[in-house]
Parts: C-alpha cells; structure tokens; sequence
C-alpha cells in the first residue's frame, strides 16, 4: 500500500498473454516487445535515478528506487538499461505511453499530410509551355504540396547542364512568395532535379479554404437577406 492507500504499482504482468514489459520474447509472426523495464521487472542490483522532472538523483539500490517510486505513486522506467549501472526515472508511465502515442499519431498525420508532386520540363522550353507548367506549380504550392522539378536532357543538351540550372534559378524566382527550394538542383542521370517546398503546410490551405467559404457562405447569406 502507497500513502494514497492504494496498492503500490509493482509491474505485475498483465492479462491475457501479452509480454511482460521490459521482458522481450517473440510475439506473432516473430516480433518481439521493445517495452522498458518497470518497477519490479528491473533485476539489477542499483540504478542511477532520475526525479520526475529530470533531476539527478544519484546511484541507488533498486530497492530503494522503487521505494521512492511508491511514496511519489508513480513507476520506476529504465531508460538506458545498457549503462553501468542502467538509468532509471521516476514517472508516471501510463501518462506516458499515452503522450507518446499522441505524439506518434501527428508525426504520422504530418507525415501522410506531405504529398510530392512532380514536374517535367525540357531545358530549351518555349515560353507558353513554361507559364502552364509554372501554373501548375503554383497550385499544388498553393494546396500545400512539395514540388519535384525535373529538367530532362537528351542528346548534346546534356553537355549544357547550365541551361538546366538557369530555368531551375528562374522557377524558383518566380515561385518565391509561395515555396522555397528545399532541395538545391542537382544531377542524377540525364536528369536534373530540384524540390520546392511550400511556405504553409496542407492543413493550413485547408483552414484557409474553409474559412473562405465560410465568409462566401455568409454574404450569400446577406445578399439573398
């Protein structure tokens, strides 16, 4: 019992099968648990303790460790269990897992969000073809998507890498209040490739689009008023 009066968190294995945290073994299909070591599970002699708020509170026994742990309510988590001795912290582990998990979750939105567009151009482009293709990178800039700028060569056009560069240099300009380059021009084959990156992200376009169709949703609202 903790001075809560709640029985103190000793890592007792959960139900239902699953890995005991911080004892890996094969689970389907041949994975294996990566979860820390908690309270109980630790099996070493001492640790270097860590507070709840990343203060340093030296080498400990264990048993001392999850002593303190109790008396805070919280868990005793190894966090480096290769050092000499292993590092443990106190925290509250549920919270987080839950934080992580969280956090993982719009690392992966973000992620899926980024879309790459591509964009082919011949070095010795007439003007008309360039306004359409420059056309076409401002949208998808404008909706939140990276751009890959391709320059294709063919024949004696490849001994001029110049001209490549120059209408990269040209795009970019052109296209500065919406993107910036995030990857510089360079040669890869018979190709040269630059990527432009949008200033805003997806999800931004996308609350500035709804917004804007809100503010004409409500002046047709009063014009038909």
């Amino acid at each position: 019992m903790n001075k809560h009066g709640r029985p103190g968190r000793t890592g007792r294995p959960p139900r239902g099968g699953r890995p005991v945290p911080g004892n890996p073994r094969k689970l389907g299909r041949g994975l294996i648990s990566t979860e820390p070591r908690i309270n109980d599970r630790i099996r070493v002699p001492e640790v270097r303790l860590v507070g709840p708020n990343g203060e340093q509170v030296g080498i400990v026994s264990v048993q001392d460790a999850l002593r303190l742990a109790q008396e805070s309510d919280l868990d005793l988590v190894e966090v480096a269990p290769t050092a000499r001795p292993p590092v443990a912290k106190l925290m509250d582990y549920g919270k987080f897992k839950y934080e992580s998990a969280v956090k993982a979750r719009e690392s992966r939105k973000n992620q899926s969000n980024t879309i790459i567009k591509e964009i082919k151009l011949r070095p010795k482009i007439d003007p008309h073809d360039y306004e359409t293709k420059k056309g076409h990178v401002v949208r998808f800039l404008k909706s939140g998507d990276k751009v890959k700028v391709t320059i294709m060569f063919r024949g004696r056009e490849q001994s001029r890498p110049e001209l490549g560069r120059r209408l990269l240099a040209r795009l970019a300009q052109d296209v500065q209040d919406l993107g910036t380059v995030e990857s510089q021009p360079k040669q890869d084959g018979r190709n040269m490739v630059m990527v432009i990156g949008p200033h805003k992200r997806r999800s931004e376009h996308k609350a500035e689009a709804r917004a804007a169709a809100g503010d004409k949703t409500r002046r047709d609202e009063r014009d038909q008023a």
